[in-house]
């Protein structure tokens, strides 16, 4: 059987297995479809469940190395149960074009997957936007880690995947969850690329000085001492919930570890908020990307 009818069979099997996101392969339009990812245990607030995941393939012959993309963290129950799988005309189409296959799991405790939110970092805000609450930010990314690690686990088992060339990339708290799980060094992830990543924000109720932004220095500085991958941070200068200064700080504190890495801060979103960066401002981005993926073989 040649590879090209192999690859046709697994996005066949994708369809099926799947909650019909699929298009017709004969139109040339990307698949989309819904897979379930087993994830959990290890650590508390998860628990053995079924995490779903959006999963996008490009035209051609694989196996295709991977994208694991992270998502954000919304400030309600009620918002974080409205995750979804990112909309393919956005980002993911950037990395379809690029010849990556796209895995953007839902992670325990928001949308579709649905459980316990274990990402809690334990700080609140008050009507004035005054922090209370200790910070628990390592928890919290390694919690979401786990999600990442369950991911990559299940593409080592996947046809249409080369799990020798994965990057991981993320927005906001997905961001931070990429930086947790790179510091694990994982096999088969090569770089990662953090789009405006922490926790703890929230650029309405106190725009620019969020709870704990102290407390995440030292930990970038352990992630920093930990990680052997290369990465390209990405952050706007008009951030809502970092400002431009904090990054600058936690990505200093990560470099002194000696990991390759590097910070780009780019110029504002236009008519918008700079923590969106990743889904607002692609041209701003995508050049550093480009770069990025060529000095590291894609």
């Amino acid at each position: 059987m040649t590879m090209n009818r192999l690859m046709n069979g697994a996005r066949v099997a994708l369809c099926a297995l799947a909650f019909a996101l699929c298009a017709d392969a004969r139109s040339g339009e990307p698949l989309a479809s819904i897979m379930y990812i087993d994830v959990g245990g290890g650590l508390s607030g998860v628990t053995a469940m079924r995490m779903a995941a959006g999963v996008f393939l490009p035209e051609g012959e694989g196996p295709f190395p991977v994208l694991i993309y992270s998502h954000g963290r919304s400030g309600t129950e009620a918002e974080r149960h409205q995750t979804r799988i990112p909309d393919i005309r956005g980002h993911v189409r950037y990395w379809l074009r690029k010849g990556f296959a796209v895995i953007a799991p839902i992670r325990p405790g928001y949308g579709e997957t649905g459980g316990f939110d274990g990402e809690d970092s334990g700080t609140r805000y008050d009507i004035f936007g005054n922090c209370w609450g200790h910070p628990e930010f390592a928890r919290s990314a390694d919690v979401a880690a786990i999600a990442v690690r369950a991911t990559l686990e299940w593409l080592r088992h996947q046809m249409w995947a080369d799990p020798r060339r994965v990057i991981l990339a993320g927005a906001s708290m997905g961001g931070l969850a990429s930086i947790a799980s790179a510091a694990t060094n994982p096999d088969g992830v090569v770089a990662y690329i953090n789009f405006s990543g922490g926790t703890g924000g929230n650029g309405k109720r106190s725009p620019e000085h969020s709870c704990g932004l102290e407390a995440m220095e030292p930990l970038m500085t352990s992630y920093g001492k930990r990680t052997h991958v290369p990465s390209l941070w990405l952050y706007a200068q008009n951030d809502s919930f970092w400002g431009a200064e904090w990054p600058r700080i936690w990505h200093d504190a990560y470099a002194t570890g000696g990991s390759d890495s590097r910070l780009v801060m780019t110029r504002a979103v236009a008519n918008g908020d700079g923590h969106q960066l990743l889904t607002r401002g692609t041209s701003l981005w995508t050049s550093y990307v480009d770069r990025f993926l060529q000095d590291h073989g894609f």
